[in-house]
């Protein structure tokens, strides 16, 4: 399935004009022969109401003969929609979308029926920073926190029952919310269904279920069919897209999977919304993740230093040797001496 690893709008400045990355080491993402390609793979599921969010993970790995498969924002069990799941080496990366905002449509009932402008007054209330403690049933530590709630959109009103579209930080718990606003409506309320339509950039339009991937599967095992399957799993470069990149030379790549800070003479081009201390996706010129890191410049210092550190690793995804070694270790250099 053809992806870019830009978001919307996203700018790139360019370091070093002319360098060129060869095609004998690493691969375009697209391009990773299908095994590999599932094992750094992502896939937007659609997660059915019934099951747990380990349980649906848990017979996808079954499902595509995995070890291991992480996901990101559990969902409950009679909640159903977007779930991102990571699937083998790229469960190392699941840190990148942990904290991504979500939106939900939800079936609100009201104790007693209210005059929508009044409703829709208490849902603006709600817009911006509120105070959350989380439910008797829940996996974290119940202790009041500050979560952002970006927008509360009234789609339609039925008597007691409401349909709200509801755009929220990561870690907001939908349920509460809406016991909240009844409590403030003074008539209460609850959840009656919920579903999540969009975490980060993904939204269930491009969800698949596991009927899909299991047909996907199937069509490549008995018949070879890689098509569908290449559609359904997207590259681990695509957890990125919503973060500032920068590009490196390929002799740097193999020094970066040994965890080795990215200094300036490494860095062919980035984007422009690079920020001290903001989370950076380490890419190959073939577009390939190679690190997390943290930035220790802005973008434009780094297009301007000659030398320094600009990027500090934080999680490594690229496995050590698919690019040569073309850097030297302090004791190889004689920097290092024993007594």
């Amino acid at each position: 399935m053809p992806f870019d690893v830009l978001k919307p709008g996203q700018e790139v400045l360019y370091k070093l004009e002319n360098e060129e990355t060869n095609p004998e080491w690493g691969c375009y993402p697209d391009k990773r022969p299908i095994e590999q390609y599932i094992r750094y793979g992502f896939v937007v599921l659609d997660k059915p109401r019934g099951p747990t969010s380990h349980e649906t993970v848990a017979w996808l790995k079954k499902l595509l003969g995995l070890k291991r498969a992480g996901h990101a924002g559990t969902l409950d069990p009679r909640v159903s929609g977007v779930l991102p799941v990571a699937l083998e080496e790229a469960t190392k990366a699941l840190q990148a979308i942990a904290h991504s905002d979500k939106e939900y449509i939800a079936v609100m009932k009201l104790h007693e029926d209210v005059p929508e402008d009044k409703l829709i007054e208490v849902l603006k209330m709600f817009e911006g920073e509120i105070y959350q403690k989380p439910p008797l049933r829940c996996a974290v530590k119940r202790q009041l926190r500050i979560k952002k709630v970006y927008k509360l959109e009234l789609l339609e009103k039925n008597g007691k029952y409401c349909i709200i579209r509801m755009h929220v930080e990561a870690g907001t718990y939908a349920r509460k919310l809406i016991h909240d606003i009844g409590e403030v409506l003074g008539c209460g309320a609850n959840m009656r269904e919920l579903r999540r339509t969009r975490a980060g950039l993904w939204t269930e339009q491009e969800a698949v279920t596991l009927n899909q991937l299991r047909e996907a599967y199937v069509l490549w095992k008995e018949f070879g069919y890689e098509d569908l399957l290449r559609k359904y799993i997207r590259p681990v470069e695509e957890m990125v897209r919503h973060l500032p990149k920068i590009w490196v030379r390929d002799s740097a790549v193999d020094a970066i999977c040994h965890g080795a800070a990215l200094a300036a003479p490494g860095v062919v081009k980035l984007t422009k919304d690079v920020t001290k201390g903001s989370l950076v996706a380490l890419m190959t010129l073939k577009n390939e993740l190679i690190a997390l890191a943290r930035a220790e410049m802005n973008a434009e210092e780094i297009l301007s230093a000659q030398k320094g550190i600009v990027a500090r690793v934080v999680r490594v995804v690229m496995p050590r040797g698919t690019y040569p070694r073309l850097w030297k270790s302090a004791k190889e250099k004689g920097e290092i001496k024993f007594q």
